[in-house]
């Protein structure tokens, strides 16, 4: 007599595909990735770079692609052209193309690699994109980032001509994409969102009171993440016997703005701790500035009276998640759109990078006693919690892989 045993199925190969110029892409993929199950899923990471902070002892595979240094980004930015051209798109999309033959995955996850709309369809495989659901809105103007524009001809001016000139905007910054797709028998897609919302699911790591969308997607909540680093020795004296500011323009705000941010606190009887993302910054050694390149951001804004930051979802979410306000000073427009969030939800207070130091100061010192702030970070931590981002995610994952 024999006896059958059932034999387990076969790992589904999942590949995680960031973009590398901030840590928030490849953080976000990170964490994602960890989440599944290695028992049934053979679970791969394509980046530029694999920082040990990030990484740790991470078990998945790793595969090094093309990515855009961030100084180089920071300059196209500044000069207020494309991030991405046809030549940088035509070499990820022979990177994409070579990985995914390699690894065969039956499920590419990607943040922020704008050449997976040609790469994916080329090569046939079923893409997921992670994307801001902040880019979908319908109920409210696009704000109006830092450009070369607004110093020659303020904000109001600007304003005037942005609604006229965005679809064209749009197009504009969409038309590598489409050019090569053309070029490889692909129809085009339309504007940047098209872009950036392409895949055959779409997974929004945000919460849909906060971020509403007008596009089909999957809201899994947000997805947060903090280095696991040994507080420093000053931790337990800071936000004791006055209130803490805990400021960081993590991997990619405008650096310009914090010697007046620091400026601004030194007129306020507050502590202030200031994290780099081991960036060079102008910093003030003062006694209650305390300067680390890197701490655990949920601890630090879940003790602090108040987070300033560059007003993007990473550290926004981060602060909101311990139900902390935030004041952000934005300058691309992927952190206005989340900015512009927080800011409708009443739950913090947004500036321009060229505000003054009374300004700055006057904020905090407004923000730091705000009952209704406060009330409403609360609020929205509560919305946060009742969502489990990694969770949704191996859901969204089993759906797709059915």
């Amino acid at each position: 007599m024999s006896i059958d045993s059932a034999t387990p199925p076969a790992p589904r190969k999942v590949l995680f595909l960031s973009e590398a110029v901030t840590w928030s892409q490849v953080v976000r993929l990170v964490v994602l990735a960890r989440s599944l199950d290695p028992a049934r899923f053979e679970v791969s990471f394509a980046a530029s770079k694999f920082d040990p902070r990030l990484f740790g002892d991470a078990p998945f595979a790793r595969h090094t692609v093309r990515s855009l240094a961030q100084s180089e980004v920071d300059k196209r930015i500044a000069r207020g052209g494309r991030i991405y051209d046809r030549k940088t798109l035509s070499l990820y999309v022979e990177d994409e193309c070579r990985l995914f033959s390699e690894v065969r995955p039956d499920l590419v996850v990607s943040d922020l690699r704008w050449s997976t709309a040609i790469s994916a369809p080329l090569c046939k495989v079923r893409l997921a994109s992670l994307i801001d659901a902040y880019w979908f809105r319908s109920d409210q103007e696009f704000p109006i980032p830092d450009h070369p524009a607004v110093s020659l001809f303020g904000v109001a001016q600007v304003r005037r001509g942005f609604a006229l000139g965005l679809p064209f905007v749009m197009r504009h910054f969409a038309a590598p994409v489409n050019a090569l797709r053309r070029a490889h028998g692909l129809p085009a897609l339309g504007e940047l969102r098209d872009v950036l919302g392409f895949g055959d699911r779409l997974l929004f790591p945000d919460e849909p009171g906060l971020v509403p969308s007008n596009r089909s997607g999957s809201y899994l909540g947000p997805v947060l993440w903090a280095p696991e680093l040994p507080l420093p020795a000053w931790w337990p004296e800071v936000g004791q016997d006055r209130p803490l500011v805990y400021v960081t323009l993590g991997s990619s705000g405008a650096l310009q703005v914090v010697p007046k941010i620091l400026e601004a606190l030194s007129l306020l009887d507050v502590d202030v701790v200031l994290s780099t993302a081991a960036r060079a910054v102008g910093s003030d050694r003062a006694s209650r500035v305390r300067v680390v390149d890197a701490i655990r951001g949920d601890l630090a804004a879940r003790r602090a009276s108040l987070v300033i930051c560059s007003g993007g979802a990473s550290t926004g979410w981060q602060a909101l998640a311990e139900g902390t306000p935030v004041i952000g000073l934005p300058s691309n427009l992927d952190a206005c759109l989340a900015m512009s969030c927080i800011e409708a939800a009443g739950a913090g207070v947004a500036l321009r990078t060229n505000a003054k130091v009374a300004e700055i100061r006057a904020v905090v010192a407004r923000c730091l006693i705000d009952d209704s702030l406060k009330a409403a970070a609360r609020a929205v931590a509560r919305s946060f919690a009742a969502m489990r981002a990694p969770e949704r995610f191996r859901t969204v994952v089993d759906e797709m892989l059915a």
